[in-house]
């Protein structure tokens, strides 16, 4: 056995909600794939041993909504700020959307994307390809040769489809190939407001985006797949109603996932308080009835997955007024802790919080990884060894100057939240040490 890639994580409670395994054991991982749980063979010897003692051991988390802004901000080194944090938060596989500049549109793109980030030897990047030339809406992307070059789905980012027939063809060329297309259900022309329609947006004279916005669009995407049998992922769901309609869809057998953000499973349209920017997100904070749909859908399953949404945002973008402001939010650091902070508020056990951001994402990437990554999402022999090990006592309290992102603003700035990461390791290295 090579000493030199050995690692012993050690005292620690090992969580893996997929297998539902619970209890202490210390982890020997050997050349990137763990080898053991439990006893380590007789014949091991770590180059290296982690104290786990009163941390939690548990698969590196799958953040299925992390913008790098690279291709586009090389000159700024967007790259490495963002995967560096998400090695502080333990994101070890992420999955970015195509709406870059330029968008990812070519295969050429997509290379230039992955073989960065390979050499940074920090998270698993899996680039979403664009479903529509330059997510202009009008002609599809070749899909089979984005696919070639690395991509795992289609998507249209935050650019809604307006044309239906555009949409039943990418629907239907999708399902041919196998292919998962990922939309954000919002109807073109109801969704330009800025905030959630409600008294609070017109007590503010701030533009409204009704619920109808989502509905509509949610309606229309199950009326394709029904005639395509196509598989989709909806992104960043907003809504009570939204809600309902997917658990009714997922009931109609409908090949139907979809994700949260860690925004809307925290917070309402209240937050924004005195036009703070930091909560101009994409879909817009609701009122408290949808928060307390989405906390419910997330706890019965109905939603797969919880995303971070991370999206970095310049000073200069965000210094403008409300309506003005770009909208987006750095949290890709924060994924880990708003999940723990979710469980503890109302109750939901551990594993299933641990399970919105590991095995749920995993099954939604499943398809597309089956065939290269085997199991991600999970903690077991002969698996590869992702690992993120936290401390569950230990709480911090969000600090925009202290985000490894470039993006700073965040609408939990000054939050106490729960959970720290201790190490992140990725492929058996370690990839981050706090």
């Amino acid at each position: 056995m090579n000493k030199h890639n050995t690692l012993l994580i050690q005292g620690g409670r090992v969580t893996d909600p997929a297998s539902g395994w619970d209890a202490l054991a210390d982890v020997a991982i050997a050349n990137g794939v763990v080898l053991a749980i439990g006893q380590a063979p007789a014949d091991f010897v770590p180059a290296r041993t982690l104290d786990a003692t009163g941390c939690i051991v548990m698969p590196g988390l799958i953040d299925l909504a992390v913008r790098l802004r690279e291709p586009g901000h090389e000159h700024a080194r967007m790259l490495d700020s963002e995967m560096a944090a998400a090695m502080a938060g333990g994101v070890t596989s992420l999955v970015c959307p195509p709406d870059t500049d330029p968008v990812l549109d070519e295969p050429g793109l997509v290379e230039m994307l992955r073989f960065r980030a390979e050499k940074l030897n920090q998270a698993h990047v899996y680039p979403l390809g664009a479903l529509t030339r330059n997510l202009a809406g009008e002609s599809l992307t070749e899909m089979v040769e984005l696919t070639q070059a690395g991509c795992v789905a289609f998507s249209q980012a935050e650019v809604p489809l307006a044309n239906t027939q555009v949409m039943l063809r990418a629907l239907q060329y999708a399902s041919t190939f196998g292919y998962a297309v990922w939309l954000r259900p919002q109807e073109l022309y109801l969704g330009k407001g800025v905030a959630a329609s409600g008294a609070l947006a017109t007590r503010m004279g701030l533009s409204g985006v009704p619920v109808a916005a989502e509905t509509i669009a949610l309606l229309t995407i199950f009326e394709l797949m029904r005639a395509t049998g196509a598989r989709v992922h909806l992104c960043r769901l907003s809504s009570a109603a939204g809600v309902e309609l997917v658990r009714q869809a997922k009931a109609d057998g409908l090949k139907v996932s979809c994700d949260i953000s860690i925004n809307s499973l925290h917070l309402t349209d209240a937050d924004i308080g005195f036009f703070d920017s930091r909560a101009r997100l994409n879909p817009p904070l609701r009122q408290q009835r949808d928060r307390d749909a989405l906390r419910a859908g997330l706890a019965d399953g109905t939603i797969d997955a919880l995303v971070s949404d991370h999206t970095p945002v310049d000073e200069d973008d965000k210094a403008l007024p409300f309506a003005e402001s770009e909208p987006g939010a750095t949290g890709v650091e924060l994924l880990l802790s708003l999940a723990l902070k979710w469980s503890q508020d109302s109750g939901v056990g551990l594993l299933r919080a641990l399970d919105t951001v590991t095995r749920g994402p995993a099954t939604v990437l499943g398809a597309a990884l089956g065939k290269r990554e085997g199991r991600v999402g999970q903690l077991l022999p002969g698996g590869v060894a992702d690992v993120c090990v936290f401390d569950p006592q230990a709480a911090w309290t969000v600090q925009a100057d202290a985000l490894r992102s470039q993006g700073k603003h965040t609408p939990f700035s000054g939050y106490e939240i729960p959970g720290k990461v201790r190490y992140t390791v990725v492929a058996g290295q370690v990839a981050f040490q706090a």
